[in-house]
């Protein structure tokens, strides 16, 4: 597995340096990024994401026209509901893009014996990365013996299998110290990733409505910051655009969940951005500092 990009200073103002920028397949090489300014490849772009499929109403119509998308597109992984598993692996079949199955998906309240079975059969089914959410109230609660224990078991039966873990922690609940504190546990566990969101963690708004943030520039870089580098960044919920991977690429993030693949892949592919390192300007994520930490 792949190390996150470490952000590092290379010597002259207002520059940084992310090694290695992405993952995957024919990712070789390095990628630049100074301010508003990132170097890339279109696969490093591709392997950057999780084609989600996970919304309740989609139908097996519906994963099966996914899956063609992720196939066509390169991405890293499909991100798929677990009983589809089987026909995902069919789908998907002559292309290097893996199965990524959910677990205790989206609210986190499975108990723990039926998070470690279910990430079990998804690993023995084909599923190769793991996304599992963690108990929230748990961790609001102050609970960490139980919300580590619980991390651990689903890790060993998934590494055990093969697979990695990806640990969702749905920051949109959480403060920042709860935040920094997962952070802290995956780490020592060697967890694969710690992901920010579900995409459906909904918080009821002052006006009665419901919303989300998702992934933001602040909580990435928090993330970042007090993750081991060998524990990757995934960004979910939020990240829509082309501009918008650039950004929290450049801030060490190495894969995102997105359901608007199409759109990005065709608007890198429309700024020249080839399977040559390529220079581009991006547009920061609004209300955000650009760059690194």
């Amino acid at each position: 597995m792949a190390l996150a990009p470490i952000v590092r200073g290379i010597g002259w103002s207002g520059a940084r340096e992310v090694i290695p920028c992405g993952e995957g397949k024919g990712q070789g090489g390095f990628c630049k990024m100074s301010e508003h300014k990132i170097t890339v490849t279109l696969t490093q772009i591709s392997k950057m994401i999780d084609h989600s499929l996970l919304h309740p109403t989609m139908t097996d119509a519906d994963l099966i026209e996914g899956l063609r998308i992720a196939k066509k597109y390169n991405t890293a992984t499909a991100c798929i509901k677990p009983y589809f598993i089987q026909q995902a692996l069919k789908e998907l079949e002559g292309s290097d893009v893996k199965v990524c199955p959910v677990i205790g998906f989206p609210a986190g309240n499975s108990a723990t014996q039926v998070k470690v079975y279910e990430a079990q059969l998804a690993a023995k089914e084909g599923g190769k990365e793991i996304d599992m959410v963690i108990n929230i109230g748990k961790a609001l609660g102050g609970d960490w013996e139980y919300v580590k224990d619980e991390i651990k078991q689903v890790n060993d039966v998934v590494v055990a299998e093969g697979a990695i873990l990806k640990v969702i922690f749905e920051n949109d609940f959480l403060k920042n110290e709860h935040i920094i504190k997962l952070c802290e546990i995956c780490s020592e566990l060697d967890v694969g990733f710690v992901k920010t969101s579900t995409g459906y963690g909904m918080v009821k708004q002052s006006d009665g409505s419901y919303n989300y943030k998702g992934a933001t520039v602040e909580h990435l870089k928090l993330m970042r910051q007090h993750s081991k580098p060998s524990v990757q960044i995934k960004a979910a919920g939020g990240v829509r655009t082309l501009d918008d991977l650039l950004h929290v690429m450049s801030l060490g993030v190495t894969r995102i969940g997105a359901t608007a693949t199409i759109a990005i892949i065709e608007a890198a592919i429309a700024r020249g951005i080839t399977d040559t390192p390529t220079t581009v300007d991006f547009k920061p994520i609004a209300g955000s500092e650009s760059g690194g930490y």
